[in-house]
């Protein structure tokens, strides 16, 4: 429904002409219409008559719509709506297009039959409309009888050949020319040499709301803030795009989210910088040199500057620091990434934030955390509206309510089916009262010189044994790693490549959650060596494994010695040691006809009987610590064969024996 406010034409057509006037260079070669518009401060014209009116509606068939009619009785046409019209049709020019332009038959060239509704009438909007543009830059100006609202409005739509895009559709005659307003303030807003400054009643009210939306946004009054810089940008303001942007970005919007004005500025750049070009590595697509289109007006050291943080950020180097009070709360944070903490990460960096302080008056908040490999996947679209509802940056405010954590405190996640949780067959170790950094020397045979890759998987390699961590990466990354450094594979050997953090209170983890086909004659469970001195589990599960039978294997450990175990596997569950009542494999696997329908209850069970959880943000989105088990399989027996396959760089040969 239009607004139903009685707008005023006569101020604002009176307001738009003495700006347009003032913004003139004096020396500019002008036509005499523009020149007489200039000398009377009036780009309209004399209103229209009610029978100069009623003639036009009699000419064209057609009442026209309510706010076009207002404009009339103000303005029988107007001169330079916008930048690309020179002139707007008044009572005499107003006209029937009738597809002159021969554009409605370029417009249905493109459809098919799986063109929507809106693309066909965009194309016989062509043949219907009411054409207002009299002269301009090849754009058209049209009023759809056919898009009408409830208060009799026609829609007007806008199209230049040279935008390459749909037209663009305005609610009504009014919003259009408040439209068109806005664009003459935008191009007006960047002035060359020796033009004069572009200053007037509605600029400097611009700025003085550009001004308080920065103070609202840091008093955690970010969506006030936003619908004044949104404001203020649609006139082309300094400084309102660049504000407006960091909000945007906290809530995790990137598209065409450039940082301008600000990210060329040596104060802004350390925090700004950073998110601005992980979003570009976001995109390997994209040419490198378009970086520097969104870094125009920037020097040569802040273009370097810019390349030397993309290249950190594509190779997982990039660290984030701030200063003071802040800036430990994110090296607290970042620690707590590491073994898989991020909702105990995200509540520390809240607690911090209270205290950051911007680096110039135009920071809103701190952003160069985003392109932080282990900082960065904290952000949620709620943890972004919780940051930017935070009073911060020495102003006073309300605190908002914390956002609900991202992790279970259990295990059934894992036999969720959702857009974040794909897996079908997972395994882990749970160990107590070890940290998560000692799990390498429980699960491997404890090289502490070894290499700290991921290892070829072999038992000739000695970089499987490492008990030192892989710097911390997504399970994709590591898996990569791991098959790009592997020189031999074994059809007997299964070592696994598993993440590792903390796994509740007491517990620590190492989970794998794309293990090799499950050999229930060959499996050996890691559980007694990883419970030297303590208590370990052991689960894998593959009851929804779409390769092979379904099947579950259960084994927990304590002191070196397998205290109990069961595994069920093609209908069938053996079992050794006394197992506790709430672990009983024929609780869970009695009567049911699809298997399946067991993991989330033993998994449930499993938590509840350990007190444990797996963080599931940290495994799904986050960038754990990895390491490659010893095998999983006892080795091959006498007169049982297998497959080796050795590979070797490219130029290189295996020395003869």
């Amino acid at each position: 429904m239009t607004d139903s406010t009685a707008f005023d034409w006569w101020t604002f057509l009176l307001r738009w002409s003495e700006e347009w006037a003032d913004s003139l260079p004096d020396d500019e070669a002008r036509g005499e219409a523009d020149e007489a518009a200039r000398r009377t401060r009036r780009l309209g014209f004399p209103p229209a008559s009610a029978e100069r009116i009623a003639a036009m509606e009699e000419r064209l068939g057609r009442r026209m719509p309510p706010s076009y009619r207002e404009f009339l009785e103000v303005s029988d046409g107007w001169r330079h709506a916008g930048g690309f019209v020179t002139l707007l049709a008044g009572t005499e020019d107003a006209r029937w297009h009738t597809n002159e332009s021969g554009l409605a038959d370029e417009f249905e060239e493109y459809l098919d039959e799986d063109s929507s509704p809106e693309e066909r009438r965009q194309a016989d909007l062509w043949r219907r409309a009411l054409q207002l543009d009299v002269e301009s830059d090849v754009t058209y100006i049209l009023m759809d009888p056919e898009d009408v609202d409830e208060d009799g409005e026609w829609a007007v739509y806008t199209w230049a050949s040279w935008r390459a895009e749909p037209p663009e559709r305005h609610a009504n005659f009014r919003e259009f020319m408040r439209d068109m307003h806005r664009e003459f303030h935008r191009l007006r807003a960047h002035r060359s040499d020796g033009e004069p400054v572009f200053a007037n009643g509605t600029t400097r009210r611009l700025d003085a709301l550009v001004e308080e939306a920065r103070l609202e946004a840091l008093r955690g009054n970010w969506e006030r803030a936003a619908k004044g810089l949104d404001e203020a940008k649609g006139y082309g303001r300094a400084r309102a795009a660049g504000l407006g942007d960091q909000i945007r970005r906290l809530l995790g919007r990137t598209y065409m989210v450039y940082f301008d004005g600000l990210v060329t500025d040596p104060r802004y750049a350390p925090e700004l910088l950073p998110p601005l070009v992980a979003e570009h590595a976001a995109h390997s697509y994209r040419d490198d040199s378009t970086l520097v289109f969104q870094l125009r007006g920037a020097d040569d050291d802040l273009v370097s500057l810019a390349y030397a943080t993309l290249g950190q950020v594509r190779d997982g180097t990039y660290r984030y620091t701030a200063a003071g009070p802040f800036g430990e709360a994110v090296e607290r944070a970042r620690e707590l990434t590491r073994w898989g903490d991020t909702d105990g990460a995200w509540r520390t960096l809240m607690a911090g934030l209270p205290l950051w302080e911007p680096l110039g008056p135009d920071q809103l908040a701190p952003l160069g955390w985003l392109a932080d490999p282990a900082l960065g996947p904290l952000l949620t679209p709620e943890r972004g509206r919780e940051l930017l509802s935070t009073p911060r940056g020495g102003q006073a405010g309300e605190t908002p309510r914390p956002t609900a954590g991202l992790d279970p405190d259990d295990l059934a996640w894992l036999a969720a089916q959702d857009p974040g949780n794909n897996r079908t067959s997972y395994r882990f170790v749970l160990v107590e009262g070890a940290e998560p950094q000692e799990l390498p020397a429980r699960l491997t045979d404890g090289n502490e010189n070894a290499d700290t890759g991921t290892g070829t998987g072999t038992g000739t390699d000695e970089n499987a044994h490492s008990t030192v961590l892989n710097e911390p990466m997504t399970f994709w990354e590591a898996r990569r790693r791991s098959a790009h450094s592997r020189g031999e594979f074994s059809s007997y050997d299964d070592r696994a490549l598993m993440a590792v953090g903390r796994a509740g209170t007491g517990w620590s983890f190492a989970f794998d959650g794309d293990p090799a086909p499950f050999n229930g004659l060959r499996f050996v469970s890691p559980a007694a060596s990883a419970s030297a001195g303590t208590r370990a589990v052991v689960v894998w599960s593959g009851l929804r494994s779409q390769h092979g039978k379904p099947f579950f294997h259960l084994s927990v450990a304590r002191d070196g010695a397998e205290q109990y175990a069961f595994t069920y596997t093609d209908g069938e569950i053996r079992q050794s040691g006394e197992i506790p009542q709430a672990l009983t494999p024929s609780r869970f696997f009695g009567d049911l006809g699809d298997a399946a329908e067991a993991e989330r209850p033993l998994l449930e069970a499993v938590s509840e009987e350990f007190g444990t959880s797996l963080p599931r943000h940290a495994l799904v989105k986050g960038r754990l610590h990895t390491f490659t088990t010893r095998s999983w399989t006892r080795p091959p027996k006498d007169g049982e064969g297998y497959l080796v396959i050795r590979m070797h760089p490219t130029g290189t040969r295996p020395a003869e024996s």
